[in-house]
């Protein structure tokens, strides 16, 4: 397991974020881990990145923000888990992110808000952001997750496209795995040049086509089931506890549909670099941390 000391938790007051303070705290006691709980003030224009004139905070403002926050968090203080209370002020992620690398933090726990529409692709969220650029694993909290506070976990999924960030991703989730006893389902998606569902049929195609294309598909899953079993270390090769699977379709779809079926409480993924394409219309890690049911681990290398 990594080693987690600190776990920052940035919270805006709102229904999400006081499920990832529930969250925060249990891995908190879990880990034996101090919470360094963050609140960021943001003055007007600074969205936009823009200086906020005529704008300051006063005392008082701070006073109360520094009072709501510690009494989120007074169920950390009755579990005897150590707190620390941070207001800061300016732009949500650069001072998140500026939190995380000064304390420093070993992971992040924030809720998302599984906002949608035009403004969402185009802005994106705070919680999407940060993951981007955090120099420690993320842990994203649903507003909708089915439990608030299930550690150690009992079902991990950890999709693998093979890249360096999945690697990472990959010695993490055996990590947390074993230390928790838990299963672990190792997912690799194949996609395809066309959407799925649906695929050619079969029967609609030439005979040699369709049996090279069948042919084609058995090879891919062999060699990537081969690639998925090479990954489990050998402390895990003894027992039933990791699962791998192959599947074909779109990623998001199919690590969000293999996380339902396995009743997973914890998806990890790696965390690429943001392109134009994910920008207007989300990646896969976003797609997953948007529509994941269960609390959704990223990281970069």
């Amino acid at each position: 397991m990594i080693s987690i000391k600190r776990i920052l938790c940035p919270i805006d007051f709102s229904d999400a974020s006081r499920h990832a303070i529930d969250h925060a705290i249990a891995m908190a006691r879990w880990t034996k881990a101090s919470l360094a709980c963050l609140h960021v003030y943001e003055l007007p224009l600074a969205a936009l990145g823009l200086p906020a004139v005529g704008e300051r905070a006063t005392e008082a403002d701070i006073k109360r923000l520094h009072d709501e926050v510690c009494r989120s968090f007074e169920p950390a203080k009755a579990a005897g888990v150590p707190v620390d209370f941070f207001i800061d002020i300016g732009q949500p992620v650069r001072r998140i992110l500026e939190r995380a690398a000064g304390l420093p933090a070993d992971v992040i726990v924030m809720g998302t808000h599984g906002a949608g529409g035009f403004e969402h692709l185009v802005l994106g969220s705070v919680a999407e952001k940060v993951l981007r650029k955090a120099p420690c694993p993320v842990l994203t909290v649903p507003p909708r997750a089915a439990t608030t506070s299930r550690l150690p976990f009992r079902h991990l999924v950890c999709a693998v496209d093979f890249s360096d960030s999945s690697l990472t991703a990959v010695e993490l989730a055996c990590s947390i795995a074993e230390e928790c006893h838990a299963s672990l389902t190792l997912l690799h998606v194949i996609e395809w040049p066309w959407e799925e569902p649906p695929a050619p049929r079969y029967e609609e195609l030439p005979s040699h086509q369709a049996a090279a294309l069948l042919e084609y598909r058995r090879d891919l899953e062999k060699r990537f089931m081969g690639r998925l079993k090479e990954l489990i270390p050998e402390s895990l090769r003894d027992g039933s506890l990791v699962d791998t699977r192959v599947r074909h379709g779109k990623s998001y779809v199919e690590i969000l549909r293999i996380g339902a079926e396995v009743h997973a409480d914890l998806i990890v993924i790696g965390v690429h670099g943001r392109n134009a394409p994910d920008l207007l219309f989300g990646s896969t890690t976003n797609q997953v941390v948007r529509g994941a049911s269960c609390p959704v681990m990223t990281l970069r290398r």
